[in-house]
């Protein structure tokens, strides 16, 4: 996953209204490590030096700062030139943007109670922020200027799609609206930053309440022995001692459930995920989500649009709900189909075991592997001990970009970082010289929101001179100290996913930061990161990187053959549960003002039931109320992105194995027609430029084993 970038000016962050402050208003003081670029390589972040208490005065005098740049510019007496305008606002904002970038990043992956307040008191100024930005008349007046003219301005492409960008980003934040409307819109904008902030704070905080607590060995089951003692370890720093806690992930199914052989331990494990957010308590995100559905339909409607998914979908690739419905649609019914026949070779099982129950969501991890094994003759922990973090890591995710890109990558440990788990990377070109910094978190805390992600701590942008650091996010648990980090092909897929964004950020070769890196269409944003998937089972990269972490031998052939048998294994469930969670996003999204439910369990069911996705043994990734990707990140009504992707990733793939797979000259062209250009010209017209046609749906549904269907 990608996670959206801060961007002051240039992207749709909803932070808002300006305070403009007074001439005699304190600057920031020198010692705040905010208050110069970092002098470490590439603007690095000095970690070392950042406290809690330095990002309050950081922001306010980043907020203050921009505000008499941006006055300054819709203030300038002189005509409106593309430099003195568009340049201008590129340049604006730089300590706001480098403090944002910092703090937000490290709100999800190391965050604290001081962070948390902070985040929540400064989601309503930086909306306000935004909203006197982009609704600020006479800057407004000088863009559309430029626009009417941009044909005559001798400008060139990139130069001129930036000023149409611009137009388009501060027509669609409500430039045109009459004052009163521009007043309605700065409330609605500053409550829901100020929701979307508490609802990803109560999925945190839910997560690490909502842990199975359990009180003996034998209901954990089927787990290794380390992983049970990891579990009391758990307990005993809840002050459970003599407990057991299995914390919950951030996704529905749960790891735990693939091993624990007690079937009500599995069953209490799977309610404690499912129930998340909607169990009363502090942290229970019913209201909020019916409050963030009205308030964005509210908003749409105020901008002219029928509803937030209309206003969403029109700037992206889809363009609008009739396209993603369609796309959804089309892949229920073959999804489900599947995913029934993968439930009848699991209930035959079941019953040929005598387990006198018929399957349920907490059966389908631990039975599908048998059904796994039978049919494949392995399962997961065959396959764990050769796929090792740091051999997954150098020999396959490093190795692949090497071979593909002529990438190399040198660890370096004299930089500071935010926590010690973190490893950061120089990354050289294929000439030698340093191409960007690359910062590994591969590990789940506490303090760390679930899933993985991408982001940059400094962009790519000739404009500005800078480079990028670019930092990967995972969730993989910590093994006990000296155990070695086995992982499951799940998180090792997942591992070169987030690489591909990664390569994306830092292969950037832009002039502005509008367009830096993975700043391109959210449904768009998935597909180069998904193509990186295709060399975790590339056969010369995965004998590269599997190999068993104790002899160093390499995967049996007869093991990797059943690996790569095994590809569209269990895709039923896989593509159903993905389904489910997308329409869900669009269901709540694609309301109208007027038809805000009262029930959000309830609408939720309803919904599933109407599109044909209710399937109980397979229930959606996420349910409404931990859906961060839509409630609280940046993928609102954009979560069928990753299939709408995918169709671009399968295509991509057919091209490179017509090409000859893993080859320089195919990576460099598609760095080059792709990855290089970020957001500089309209996505699907730069596939188009690569694979000299559109992108067809054929490979992707071979992919997911939905031919025939």
């Amino acid at each position: 996953m990608y996670r959206p970038q801060i961007l002051i000016i240039a992207a749709s962050l909803a932070v808002a209204g300006i305070v403009h402050a007074a001439p005699s208003a304190p600057v920031l003081a020198e010692s705040n490590p905010f208050a110069k670029a970092s002098t470490l390589p590439f603007q690095y972040p000095v970690f070392d030096r950042i406290h809690d208490e330095d990002y309050g005065p950081a922001f306010d005098a980043g907020i203050r700062e921009q505000a008499a740049e941006v006055q300054a510019i819709a203030n300038n007496k002189a005509a409106p030139t593309f430099d003195n305008t568009i340049v201008a606002l590129e340049r604006s904002g730089t300590l706001l943007t480098r403090v944002s970038n910092v703090f937000f990043n490290l709100s999800g992956t190391n965050t604290n109670p001081a962070m948390q307040q902070l985040d929540r008191d400064l989601a309503p100024k930086l909306a306000a922020h935004s909203d006197a930005m982009r609704l600020n008349g006479k800057l407004y007046a000088r863009i559309k200027a430029l626009y009417d003219k941009r044909d005559k301005l001798g400008l060139d492409p990139e130069s001129k799609y930036l000023l149409e960008r611009y137009h388009t980003d501060f027509v669609r934040a409500g430039a045109k609206l009459s004052e009163a409307n521009k007043k309605k819109l700065k409330a609605y904008n500053a409550e829901l930053a100020a929701l979307q902030t508490n609802f990803a704070q109560n999925v945190l905080n839910e997560s690490n309440d909502s842990a199975l607590i359990v009180d003996t060995r034998e209901e954990l089951a089927g787990m290794p022995d380390k992983a049970i003692d990891a579990a009391a370890a758990n307990a005993k720093a809840r002050g459970l001692e003599g407990k057991f806690a299995i914390p919950i992930v951030n996704t529905t199914g749960q790891a735990s459930l693939e091993v624990l052989t007690n079937r009500t331990t599995r069953e209490r494990l799977l309610q404690a995920s499912m129930g998340r957010g909607s169990r009363g308590g502090p942290y229970d995100n019913r209201e909020l989500v019916l409050k963030l559905a009205k308030l964005r339909a509210e908003r749409a409607q105020l901008l002219g649009y029928s509803s937030h998914a209309a206003y969403t979908l029109e700037d992206q690739t889809a363009h609008d709900t009739a396209a993603v419905n369609k796309l959804l649609a089309e892949f229920a019914r073959p999804a489900v189909a599947n995913a029934r026949k993968e439930a009848a070779d699991i209930q035959k099982l079941i019953d040929a075991e005598k387990g006198g129950a018929p399957l349920g969501a907490a059966d389908w991890s631990f039975y599908t592997d048998k059904v796994r094994q039978a049919r494949y003759a392995f399962d997961q922990n065959q396959i764990r001990p050769y796929f090792e973090l740091n051999s997954v890591l150098q020999n396959g995710v490093f190795f692949a970009a090497n071979k593909v890109y002529g990438l190399s990558f040198k660890e370096r440990k004299d930089l500071p970082v935010y926590n010690p788990d973190v490893r950061v990377f120089d990354v050289f070109d294929a000439d030698g010289s340093q191409l960007a910094i690359f910062i590994a978190d591969f590990y789940a805390r506490s303090n760390k929101r679930g899933g993985a992600w991408m982001n940059a701590y400094v962009s790519q942008s000739k404009l500005t001179g800078a480079k990028p650091v670019i930092a990967n996010h995972l969730n993989i648990p910590k093994p006990a100290d000296g155990e070695p980090t086995l992982m499951t092909y799940d998180e090792v897929r997942t591992m070169f996913h987030e690489f591909g964004h990664a390569l994306h950020g830092m292969f950037s070769d832009v002039k502005y930061p509008r367009f830096s890196g993975t700043r391109v269409p959210r449904d768009y944003v998935e597909f180069p990161s998904q193509v990186n998937e295709m060399w975790a089972v590339w056969p010369e990269v995965l004998n590269n990187y599997a190999r068993h972490y104790q002899t160093g031998a390499p995967m049996p052939k007869e093991l990797l053959d059943k690996v790569l048998a095994s590809g569209k294994f269990n895709e039923g469930f896989r593509t159903t549960e993905y389904l489910a969670a997308s329409i869900l996003d669009q269901r709540w999204h694609q309301l109208g003002a007027n038809q805000i439910p009262g029930d959000v369990l309830a609408f939720e069911a309803a919904a599933l039931k109407d599109a044909g996705v209710d399937f109980a043994p397979v229930p959606p990734r996420y349910r409404t109320t931990y859906f961060s990707h839509v409630f609280s990140s940046g993928y609102s009504a954009g979560y069928y992105g990753y299939l709408w992707a995918e169709k671009l990733d399968a295509d991509a793939v057919e091209w490179f194995k017509e090409n000859g797979g893993m080859l320089r000259q195919n990576g460099d062209r598609f760095r080059k027609m792709l990855l290089a250009r970020g957001g500089t010209m309209d996505a699907m017209q730069m596939y188009r430029d690569f694979r000299g046609r559109d992108a067809r749906i054929e490979p992707l549904l071979e992919r997911r084993g939905l031919t025939g269907q």
